[in-house]
């Protein structure tokens, strides 16, 4: 027979079937990924293509806008006197401590204002008002706080990231199936117990997620905070290559950042992938 009878009296497929279904769908899932590239590829390549056609023939204003062929020879010029990577070095390191202290901080928060529903209705307001607030005026307060350098950057973007991730984080806890917890608790479970065995796993892939939405945002606060103090970075590049009307180098100095930020975020993924396959 070409089926295995099992006591529901449902016929099942042999293993074989089951195997050759699965190579099949992965099969076209691969398929699918390369389709998608390849149109994301072409999009970029047409985007650039259009951006170089438009410059070379005055469709646009080259003098803000530039085109393709000048902001990469802006850039080679850049990497081959070695005056790029200090820069990059910079914004990359600000970048990743805001990122990791930044989830960190506000997963921790999160845990702190879960764990205390007192808490929790003290800070509520307060959590709603910070988050509401435009964080480039916050700039200059960090400055006098700290210095005008990597710590008062930093902090810049720690406002924009724990924050973030509190209220992400928080509300996927509150969210967990009530009757999950009873469950727990009827069997005679403490808090601790209640949130290993149930709240964490649940908000698992609600936490990583947020790292994902943390990139750009610490992204958004190193650049924020390096337009107000920095002498070196990309957004010091920017607001040097405005000051001198260089839009080249402002175009190339967005593009390094395009570029950087995307590798970060496929880096997030590929950990998001590794970590949920674990878990499985």
């Amino acid at each position: 027979m070409s089926v295995l009878e099992i006591n529901t009296g449902k016929p099942v497929l042999p293993e074989e079937s089951l195997q050759a279904l699965h190579q099949s769908h992965l099969k076209r899932q691969k398929k699918r990924r390369l389709q998608v590239l390849s149109v994301q590829l072409a999009l970029l390549v047409l985007f650039f293509a259009f951006w170089e056609i438009a410059g070379r023939l005055k469709w646009i204003d080259v003098l803000l806008f530039s085109y393709p062929s000048k902001v990469f020879a802006q850039i080679g010029r850049d990497m081959a006197s070695g005056e790029l990577w200090g820069h990059l070095g910079v914004t990359v390191g600000e970048t990743a401590a805001g990122f990791v202290f930044g989830t960190l901080f506000g997963t921790l928060l999160a845990v702190l204002i879960w764990w205390s529903p007192f808490l929790s209705k003290v800070l509520d307001p307060y959590m709603v008002v910070f988050n509401s607030m435009p964080k480039v005026a916050l700039g200059p307060i960090f400055i006098v706080m700290f210095g005008a350098g990597f710590l008062s950057i930093t902090v810049t973007t720690l406002s924009i990231t724990v924050i973030v991730t509190t209220l992400v984080v928080y509300n996927s806890f509150c969210e967990v199936d009530s009757n999950l917890i009873k469950v727990v608790q009827v069997f005679g479970g403490t808090r601790t117990q209640v949130f290993r065995k149930v709240i964490l796993p649940a908000s698992f892939p609600t936490i990583i997620s947020t790292l994902k939405v943390n990139v750009g945002m610490a992204w958004v606060g190193v650049i924020v905070g390096e337009f107000l103090v920095a002498k070196m970075g990309l957004g010091y590049l920017i607001i040097y290559g405005f000051q001198v009307f260089n839009f080249t180098l402002v175009m190339s100095s967005l593009l390094i950042i395009a570029v950087v930020a995307t590798g970060m975020y496929q880096l997030v993924v590929y950990a998001e992938r590794k970590l949920l396959n674990h878990r499985r």
